[in-house]
């Protein structure tokens, strides 16, 4: 007989049974011959069926009938179980989806991020960072020519467009690229056609657009006649040429949606339409390597790091003042290039999320190990009842293997169902936490499909948790002695050392997540109670776009905004405080001395009653005047310093008076003369020290070739009403009213700025007070279990103690101090291991020490209140042992 017969017998029991049955029917000389009914019946089935199938489909059946046996234990394993092991694979669908995935392009692996250490201009370290100016590009890609390709493709960008007015803007996520990065993908169009190196020649020349698939649908529901049509970008969009008419051409594969995991990029246009290509200190790309087939890492990054170095020097040469384009002194050593891995694609998210989502994987593994840990104490109870009925199949001939083989099915069949259920959870949960990554407005996109990768990762945590849980339970009930246990002599001590080992491990593992848990919500606690400088409560952020429109036009849209009822201050900005989009450093040199050239200073145009509307408080001088707002040839003008600033740059003397000049970045080589001097105010991070900042007046630098683009701004209007955004549309329609070149791309209120500065905070705090009471509720239960199991095991010695005399004191102190014994040792290894595993998280944290008091005073108290609580049942019950019945029993 055929092995796939054999196979297909074992799940046709009933037509086999009546198969052997017919042929058992034989005279009584056939019988005689050929022996025993059962005999021949029992060597016909295992001829044809596979015998170790059988018998795990008997294992099978019977630990079905196991768990329905014992409905509430099995249930709280099952549920604790899809607990644990639910977190894991959400947990795994985020680090996969932004971490591992590999971008859906040919041969990602050879796929590299070019990277480099710059001179850091806020601080005394370098710094690694991966953004490059085009002017580099270029040359690069020319000196590897024949070894790699190199590719440029910008950060992404949120930007306003419109397909017929600009009354009707809407928001896409735009991604500038290399005219042969689709050919270089291998990436095929879904629609019209892609881009070829042709489109990518000039500077402006080609105003053409490629729409991603998933833009595609949303926007367009898949119409083919998208292709040809033509939109505007907003004039905001500092990035592209204001006024630009961009005409589609194609639609680019479902399966790509660009190279940032964490953002699903709407529009692909040519690099070299980006305004900035022209622009020498501007870092607006990544560079991508791709090597070619047989070509190693090492001879293309020394290459690139020859032609840079070259590039370097040429320009350092050609500086009169020994500095290159971004203000670097000829001093500063060259800069390090880089070629990181970048299969996965490269972005911004990976960076800030990368160190938070291995300390959730972290997490999640010591709850899914205290589930195990208490499943198996479960386990092993069972066991202990189960050790006549193994000692009788031993005794009849079932091998050791055999009875590991069917606790490990029930144990498998436990893990089975809690990761089916577990993965209903994650199909809520992984959604939940992505969700909170980013604010409503520019939500983070991954793309998180149940496909092989998830499967094969639940499929390998079945076996997984089956192993952790199952296999000693299984290894102790295979190795019972038959005459032992049917006599009842076997020692029952073993069995409850074996569950208190694993409960002082689960104590380890719950005070290392309550420990760490701690941490981070001690973290976000004092990160999001820092002082900001100024009141956002009640301020309504309105940023606005207008073309080219003078000063007085955004002072007369302003006038329009207080004569609205509700509103209370209006102020002008270039952009708000905390706002990371919108933001410049540049060294200073106070009086004609040059500072330090690793501290900068933030800067700010603001209008004149900006300062009373943000309630930043005017220390000396005054504040700015509307004749403030001007511009002369010798590239002036008035600042107001923050305290920051005075103490940085005029050792804290009163600056009013003095002067200074920038020397870098784009406010390089204008004059300012300080008019006043106000309270400190955040600019832009909360972790860091309060910066210092001078502000200048909106709009001064009007007319210049070197100042800012002046196309967008932001009106800051302080509401009567504690929700501004009740305002919101009806600001909006006012600015509109009031100057019809003028619209508002975005609404936000400060206090939503600011809470997106603390978003992977607040994330790390809310997933570890969760995980921290799953794991005290997990280890109390298995707390809980033990002692239990432990009173009934000592019933008979307990019930003698008592007979003897002893107080109910005694005994309740007895059995209290196993529960204290597991817990003082369980907590100091957690504590040992805590304060081992700090180091690895310290950049995750703010303004918290191991060693403060209530880091460490929190997880102790908490776990010993868990362990009384689980042992108040078992005590009572020892207390309650009547030894009058347990002599009688005797």
């Amino acid at each position: 007989m055929t092995f796939w017969r054999r196979i297909a017998n074992g799940f046709r029991r009933g037509r086999l049974s009546r198969e052997i049955d017919e042929e058992s029917r034989e005279p009584a000389e056939v019988r005689k011959a050929f022996g025993a009914t059962l005999r021949q019946r029992e060597a016909g089935r295992d001829s044809r069926v596979a015998r170790w199938l059988d018998c795990l489909r008997a294992d099978v059946v019977f630990g079905w009938r196991q768990l329905r046996k014992r409905k509430a234990t099995s249930g709280a394993a099952i549920l604790s179980l899809a607990l644990a092991t639910g977190a894991c694979t959400s947990a795994f669908r985020v680090i996969d989806a932004l971490l591992l995935r590999p971008l859906p392009v040919s041969q990602p692996e050879r796929l590299y991020a070019l990277g480099r250490q710059d001179f850091a201009v806020r601080g005394a370290l370098t710094t690694t960072y991966d953004g490059w100016e085009y002017r580099m590009f270029r040359p690069l890609r020319t000196a590897v020519k024949g070894q790699a390709e190199l590719l440029a493709l910008s950060f992404g960008n949120r930007a306003d467009l419109t397909y017929r007015s600009d009354q009707e803007m809407e928001k896409a996520h735009l991604q500038y690229v290399s005219g042969w990065m689709f050919q270089s993908f291998g990436l095929l169009p879904t629609a019209g056609r892609v881009f070829t190196e042709n489109d990518d020649l000039e500077p402006g020349a080609r105003p053409v657009a490629v729409l991603s698939y998933d833009y595609w649908s949303r926007r367009f529901g898949r119409d083919p006649k998208a292709i040809g049509r033509t939109f505007r970008l907003g004039t905001n969009h500092g990035q592209a040429s204001p006024g630009d008419l961009y005409e589609i051409i194609g639609v680019g594969p479902e399966s790509f949606s660009g190279t940032e995991p964490g953002t699903v990029t709407d529009i692909f246009l040519p690099t070299t339409m980006n305004g900035y290509v022209n622009l020498a200190i501007a870092h607006f790309l990544r560079t991508f390597v791709r090597l070619e087939p047989g070509v190693g890492r090492e001879p293309v990054l020394a290459r690139l790091r020859a032609a840079y170095q070259h590039l370097e020097e040429e320009e350092r040469k050609s500086s009169p003042d020994g500095r290159n384009a971004v203000g670097n002194r000829g001093t500063t050593p060259y800069h390090t290039l880089l070629m990181d891995p970048a299969a996965a694609g490269v972005s911004g998210m990976q960076k800030d999320y990368r160190l938070p989502l291995a300390a959730l994987g972290a997490l999640v593994g010591l709850v899914l190990l205290i589930a195990c840990a208490n499943v198996a104490n479960l386990m092993t109870a069972q066991a202990a009842a189960r050790a006549r009925e193994m000692a009788l199949r031993v005794a009849i001939g079932a091998g050791r293997w055999r009875l590991v083989q069917l606790v490990l099915v029930e144990s498998a069949m436990l893990a089975f169902f809690a990761t089916a259920l577990g993965a209903l959870f994650a199909s809520w949960f992984t959604p939940f936490v992505v969700g909170r990554i980013n604010p409503p407005e520019n939500p983070v996109r991954l793309s998180l499909p149940a496909d092989w990768r998830v499967l094969g990762f639940g499929l390998a945590l079945t076996l997984g948790v089956t192993l952790l849980f199952g296999l000693a339970p299984a290894l102790r009930a295979s190795a019972v002695k038959p005459a032992s246990a049917l006599k009842g002599g076997e020692d029952p001590h073993s069995r409850r050392r074996l569950m208190q080992v694993l409960i002082t491990a689960q104590v380890v593992f719950c005070f290392l997540v309550l420990f760490i848990g701690g941490l981070f919500i001690a973290t976000f606690d004092r990160l999001s109670t820092q002082p900001t400088g100024f009141s956002p409560e009640r301020l309504l952020i309105l940023d606005t776009v207008a073309q080219h429109a003078p000063a007085v036009a955004w002072e007369q849209v302003a006038e329009q905004l207080r004569a609205v009822p509700g509103v209370e201050r209006v102020a002008l900005a270039e952009w708000a405080l905390m706002d990371r989009a919108g933001y410049k450093y540049s060294s200073v040199s106070i009086d004609g001395v040059p500072s330090t050239p690793d501290v900068g200073s933030g800067f700010l145009g603001v209008s004149p009653a900006w300062l009373d509307t943000m309630r930043i408080p005017l220390l000396a001088g005054r504040d700015f005047r509307a004749s403030d707002i001007y511009l002369t040839p010798q590239k002036s003008g008035v600042a107001i310093v923050n305290q920051a600033f005075a103490r940085q740059y005029c050792n804290g003397e009163n600056p009013i008076g003095k002067s200074f000049e920038t020397t870098t970045g784009g406010l390089r080589g204008v004059h300012f003369q300080i008019v006043g001097l106000v309270g400190d105010a955040r600019y832009l991070e909360m972790r860091e020290p309060i910066a210092p900042v001078a502000y200048n007046p909106f709009r001064w630098t009007e007319g210049a070739t070197w100042g800012r683009a002046l196309n967008q701004g932001t009106f800051i209007v302080r509401t009567s009403s504690p929700n501004p955004l009740t305002l919101a549309s009806v600001l909006r329609r006012e600015v509109s009213r009031a100057r019809p070149d003028f619209y508002v791309s975005n609404t936000r209120t400060q206090n939503e700025l600011i809470r997106m500065l603390t978003v992977r905070e607040r994330l790390l705090a809310m997933l570890a007070l969760f995980f921290a009471a799953v794991a005290l509720l997990l280890a109390g239960v298995g707390m809980y279990g033990v002692l239990d199991y432990g009173v009934f095991q000592r019933t008979r010695e307990i019930g003698i103690r008592m007979a003897l005399g002893a107080q109910a004191g005694d005994i309740a102190r007895r059995v209290a101090m196993d529960v204290l014994a597991m817990v003082v040792v369980g907590a100091a290894a957690g504590l040992a291991l805590g304060m081992a595993s700090v180091r690895y998280i310290e950049s995750l944290l703010y303004q918290v020490k191991a060693t403060d008091l209530g880091v460490l005073a929190i997880p102790s108290l908490a776990i010993l209140a868990a362990a009384l609580l689980a042992a108040l049942p078992a005590l009572v019950h020892a207390v309650r042992i009547d030894p009058v019945n347990v002599l009688r029993a005797e």
